[in-house]
């Protein structure tokens, strides 16, 4: 195609949703290695939110484009580049140059999209080409931009936890990540306990697979229902998305058992008895989305069991400020999306 000289993008001038603007910015062209995206569809996470509020990386540069989950189709490509080929469609992985294994502390700290380096809410996207992957062909564009964080995060956190045919997973809330874990850990075999503060969200939870439901808001001291759920064992995985829940999570998983710390909807410190931590021998993980072998390997597993993303709500990009606002109210149920 012949690309324009400018696009549209979505910047922030200050941190607060207020500041978002439509703007005007040159079309990168890519270099060596490199592709251009056409991106098609964005999504938002917690994150997005948390930088926007000057709660997450208050010394980011501004203006910044928000944002890292993104889908496009490849419209230009640099020098060498053999990995894609025009028209392909493709999603940006959220840690760029983290392929498989561990990361490094530089690219866990300098190489993440949405700051600090630019978002994906821009019309065309430059990005190393061994730092995307092809889009799954049964998704459309909207669904495929859920996928970096949300379905990544929740992959690892059960791949961490090493789940298997009878566990129980408790996931916590009905966002991207949370929504994710229960649909893959039915694939896996597991029984899955949700919590959420909205019975309405729980049954639709259900009729996701949820075996047992409740409700945190009526029953904030929800860990010995968890228990009394699993026969008195506790669960063997927890999906910590709330972060000060912490000590009710260790508290309902059973001995030897795991808790993917992957979110702090809730605030950022927890208080633990070191006593629940030590005596079952509980595991706390830190769980940092994944590389690009992790998000292959999630795509296969969905691609195998038909698991499709839950979609709440998408955008146009000039109403980004509203999906922002959709999302602080906390109403959603799964992922909020941008079309472009």
């Amino acid at each position: 195609m012949n690309l324009p000289l400018t696009m549209r993008a979505v910047e922030a001038s200050a941190f607060s949703i207020d500041a978002l603007r439509l703007v005007e910015r040159s079309v990168p062209l890519p270099r060596r290695g490199e592709i251009l995206l056409r991106v098609r569809a964005a999504s938002l996470n917690y994150r997005d939110l948390a930088i926007l509020a000057e709660a997450y990386m208050p010394s980011l540069p501004l203006p910044y484009v928000p944002a890292s989950d993104a889908c496009g189709e490849v419209v230009a490509l640099g020098e060498e580049v053999t990995r894609f080929q025009l028209g392909d469609r493709v999603i940006p992985v959220y840690t760029q140059g983290w392929h498989d294994g561990m990361p490094t502390l530089e690219l866990r700290t300098q190489r993440t999209l949405g700051g600090p380096l630019d978002g994906v809410l821009q019309e065309f996207l430059r990005v190393p080409a061994q730092d995307a992957v092809a889009a799954p062909a049964g998704l459309s564009a909207v669904e495929a931009a859920t996928l970096p964080i949300a379905a990544v995060t929740a992959w690892s956190t059960l791949q961490e936890g090493g789940v298997k045919p009878g566990d129980t997973v408790l996931v916590q809330g009905t966002g991207g990540v949370a929504l994710f874990a229960l649909q893959f850990a039915k694939a896996a075999g597991a029984r899955v306990v949700l919590l959420s503060s909205s019975d309405a969200k729980l049954e639709r939870g259900r009729a996701l697979g949820a075996d047992t439901l409740i409700n945190y808001r009526s029953h904030p001291q929800w860990a010995p229902l968890v228990r009394e759920a699993t026969g008195g064992r506790g669960v063997e995985i927890v999906v910590e998305t709330t972060g000060s829940t912490l000590a009710q999570s260790i508290a309902a998983t059973t001995f030897g058992g795991f808790v993917g710390v992957v979110g702090f909807l809730a605030g950022y410190e927890a208080t633990i008895p070191l006593r629940s931590l030590i005596g079952p021998m509980v595991r706390v993980q830190g769980i940092a989305v994944g590389s690009r072998s992790r998000f292959e390997a999630a795509m296969r597993a969905m691609r195998t069991h038909g698991i499709k993303p839950v979609i709440d709500s998408t955008f146009p990009l000039e109403e980004t400020a509203k999906a922002f606002a959709h999302m602080r109210q906390g109403a959603h149920f799964g992922k909020i999306a941008i079309s472009l």
